[in-house]
């Protein structure tokens, strides 16, 4: 388990009130079909972030995938995206201790106190890195948030690790900075 995934886990009975046992236990009862419906619920009706909302969510979920099950299921048929998921995820652990990463089934979420990248294997030959880049102009290769609408403000479309050059690692920076 990811040293920031556990962390947060550590700290949810202080900052959200209930463990993570606890809060699966109230999401079981309440048998939501849909992640968003649960993460809602759990803004709305108890006050938990979004950030833990989600991550609660995730970990709730009947299926006993381990986070790394989710990502493998991600990239099966899909195998040559792996390295620029594996360079983006070695970036953002480099900025602190601080962020956390949350596989759900078909995107990965990076998060610090709110979600600040999205990465997601669009197709078999490239992976759409959505951010959170309030006020940032769009350029050719920083495009419009696309599929991934309001969850995020532009995304760039990778194909290979080469793409994941100091540009880039200067908007996951950028995105980094301001999530907190």
């Amino acid at each position: 388990m990811e040293k920031a995934l556990q962390t947060m886990i550590d700290n949810m009975p202080e900052k959200t009130g209930k463990s993570l046992d606890e809060w699966k236990q109230i999401l079981k009862e309440k048998a939501f079909t849909k992640h968003s419906e649960g993460v809602k619920y759990l803004k709305s009706e108890h006050g938990v972030t979004h950030g833990f909302a989600n991550t609660i969510v995730t970990l709730s979920k009947d299926s006993q995938e381990a986070p790394n099950d989710l990502v493998a299921e991600q990239y099966k048929g899909k195998e040559s995206l792996k390295p620029i998921y594996d360079l983006l995820i070695d970036f953002v652990k480099s900025l602190g201790e601080d962020v956390t990463i949350t596989p759900k089934k078909s995107t990965v979420s990076v998060i610090r106190k709110r979600q600040f990248i999205l990465i997601k294997p669009a197709t078999k030959t490239r992976i759409d890195l959505g951010f959170k880049l309030k006020d940032k102009p769009t350029t050719a290769r920083l495009e419009n948030s696309g599929p991934f609408g309001t969850m995020c403000t532009h995304r760039v479309k990778l194909e290979s690790p080469d793409q994941v050059d100091e540009e880039l690692k200067s908007w996951i920076k950028e995105a980094y900075d301001a999530s907190i």
